[in-house]
């Protein structure tokens, strides 16, 4: 996936994760994840499978949709 696409993903990510409340910590737990995985995710180091972005989703009670708003 592009670096760009990731980037931006992942700030949407930690800009949902923010508005919830959560620490990476306590995301990671939500999503069966190590903590270390979001920190990535969030910095857009690693690409998720989008059954990771589903669990992500639903922990952050958004829609999947969501997490590619990149306008």
């Amino acid at each position: 996936m592009n670096t760009k696409v990731l980037k931006k993903l992942g700030k949407n990510i930690k800009r949902y994760r923010l508005d919830s409340g959560l620490t990476q910590e306590a995301l990671a737990q939500k999503v069966r994840k190590h903590q270390t995985y979001i920190g990535k995710l969030e910095t857009g180091k690693c690409s998720p499978s989008i059954k990771t972005l589903f669990a992500i989703s639903r922990a952050l009670r958004i829609k999947l949709s969501n997490v590619f708003d990149f306008d």
